[in-house]
């Protein structure tokens, strides 16, 4: 695992590079299940030697995940990823809610103590870590 500040930092190999003039989505699988998408520049893919079947990391920041109690259809944020909450942590205004999907990768989100409460996130509940492309970074050893 990288040292540096983000939170998650997911594992996983290339699957496919969707380039563009300016940008590319690099889609970052996991085994056979939730593949990560992430939206970052060309010259980024060709700086960190992107192609398919590379490993790479997945690295989000805690503060770019969003929560919901169930899946969303119809939205641009192209990751959802569905886990049983596993650690809730509130303090004075903020929270950090850690989900564990059904094959042990675990996503933290930072987010409002109020949100906290009213989404009813607490150990054992389901919910889905939301994450816009553009707020993943991409990371090679």
């Amino acid at each position: 695992m990288l040292k540096i500040s983000a939170r998650n930092q997911i594992k996983g190999t290339v699957k496919t590079v969707n380039e563009g003039a300016v940008n590319a989505v690099v889609t970052i699988c996991r085994g056979h299940h939730n593949p990560i998408k992430a939206d970052i520049t060309m010259e980024s893919v060709k700086d960190l030697g992107l192609t398919e079947g590379k490993e790479c990391y997945a690295v989000i920041k805690a503060t770019n995940v969003m929560f919901a109690t169930e899946k969303i259809p119809n939205i641009s944020a192209r990751n959802q990823i569905e886990g049983k909450v596993v650690k809730v942590k509130e303090g004075a205004v903020n929270g950090h809610v850690t989900i564990e999907d059904e094959y042990g990768v675990r996503v933290t989100g930072s987010i409002t103590n109020e949100a906290i409460e009213q989404l009813g996130l607490k150990e054992g509940s389901t919910a889905v870590a939301v994450i816009k492309a553009t707020d993943v970074m991409v990371a090679v050893d």
